[in-house]
């Protein structure tokens, strides 16, 4: 690593597991203080602890991203912790599949609360911390299902298409402040809960690896291909990157919207 986030302090949502602990864990061996928050405390305190036992800085804050306390005394343990704040990733996520018929308004409400909710909260008491810091960076891990959603996501992808279009708005807002704010398409990835899912559906993780030989790079995307992308975001070396829709997704977004391989 080259420690292009050497003296910055990083809070990473989500970051248990899967795609979020990997935008920590890469994030710490770059240099930066980080910050994980999760649901899962288990999980999450182990996680900081490997970040730890790595030989880099990390501190764990279990927090309810759906509360709107939690989020404020999440940014705060940053805060405490390492004085000040840098860049956020806003990473939490769950994608329950429904149609449309199949959507109850409570799948619909903790949706989007746990996918777009969470990152209002979160990114509201950051910036002034960011502001502060004179500037900074906000990465949304956002989804194919934001720009062109599968049928049986309906609620998913209305919380992801409205994370993109918070990212675009903000961007514009605090850009007299420095404060970039960009929106990742990390692409098809067998996270745990996606291995999770996959197997209630009777698919196996060879299955997977199947399916992504379809895509047009010929695998599925790893959770390093998406903590690579968040890195480059929260550096220096994206200075002038902000609003943007980062695709790393192996060109899978040209597939047609019929083909469910994306599924999430």
């Amino acid at each position: 690593m080259s420690q292009r986030l050497t003296g910055k302090v990083v809070l990473v949502t989500g970051a248990a597991q899967g795609i979020g602990f990997e935008c920590a864990r890469m994030a710490a061996a770059e240099g930066a203080s980080v910050v994980l928050g999760d649901i899962q405390k288990e999980r999450g305190e182990k996680a900081a602890a490997k970040i730890r036992a790595e030989g880099n800085q990390a501190i764990f804050q279990p927090a309810d991203l759906t509360d709107e306390a939690h989020c404020s005394a999440l940014v705060e343990a940053a805060i405490k912790n390492f004085g000040k704040l840098n860049g956020l990733v806003n990473n939490a996520g769950w994608f329950p599949r429904a149609r449309l018929e199949e959507t109850t308004t409570e799948l619909w409400e903790k949706v989007m609360q746990v996918n777009l909710r969470s990152a209002f909260y979160i990114t509201k008491f950051a910036v002034p911390y960011l502001r502060a810091a004179r500037g900074g960076s906000i990465v949304n891990m956002g989804s194919i299902n934001g720009i062109q959603g599968l049928p049986n996501l309906v609620a998913y992808a209305a919380a992801k298409g409205g994370l993109l279009s918070m990212t675009r708005t903000l961007a514009g807002a605090l850009a007299p402040d420095r404060i970039r704010v960009n929106y990742i398409i990390p692409g098809w990835i067998a996270t745990e809960g996606e291995l999770t899912i996959q197997k209630g559906e009777g698919r196996t993780a060879q299955d997977l690896q199947n399916a992504g030989k379809r895509l047009p790079f010929g695998r599925m995307q790893t959770v390093q291909d998406a903590a690579y992308a968040a890195v480059f975001l929260l550096s220096d070396e994206s200075a002038q990157v902000t609003a943007a829709v980062l695709n790393v997704d192996a060109g899978g977004s040209m597939l047609p919207i019929q083909n469910d391989m994306y599924p999430g």
